[in-house]
């Protein structure tokens, strides 16, 4: 039996609620990627992959997009991000990050970024 992937339904409530109460880094740039506003890709916010849940993730890429704030910061929670981007890349994804003060201070920096992870051009 083919182990679902994606989207797995003990994981919908809780992605859910994340969608409700989105940091202000996330739902400043969710403003930039939904409705296909970068380079035309469509883009999830809260999107779970095997146990995981990706802040923002574009299928037609296979990229995810995490904003990492002060909970990132400390030992602990780096080498979860480290084992789960390892992990997601062993499934074929590409992980970009950045700390939630580039979104607000460096916007076109990390639109640019992430356009750049785009296997080609729309």
């Amino acid at each position: 039996m083919k182990r679902r992937l994606h989207s797995r339904k003990y994981l919908k409530e809780f992605r859910r609620a994340l969608r409700k109460r989105m940091t202000p880094a996330e739902a400043y740039l969710w403003k930039h990627l939904k409705r296909r506003k970068l380079a035309g890709r469509r883009f999830n916010r809260q999107f779970s992959i095997e146990n995981y849940i990706a802040d923002f993730y574009c299928h037609q890429e296979r990229l995810v997009i995490e904003l990492d704030g002060q909970v990132h910061m400390n030992p602990t929670a780096q080498e979860k991000d480290r084992l789960r981007t390892v992990r997601l890349k062993e499934l074929g994804y590409t992980v970009v990050r950045f700390e939630n003060y580039m979104v607000f201070e460096h916007l076109s920096f990390v639109l640019e970024e992430i356009e750049e992870h785009f296997t080609s051009i729309k």
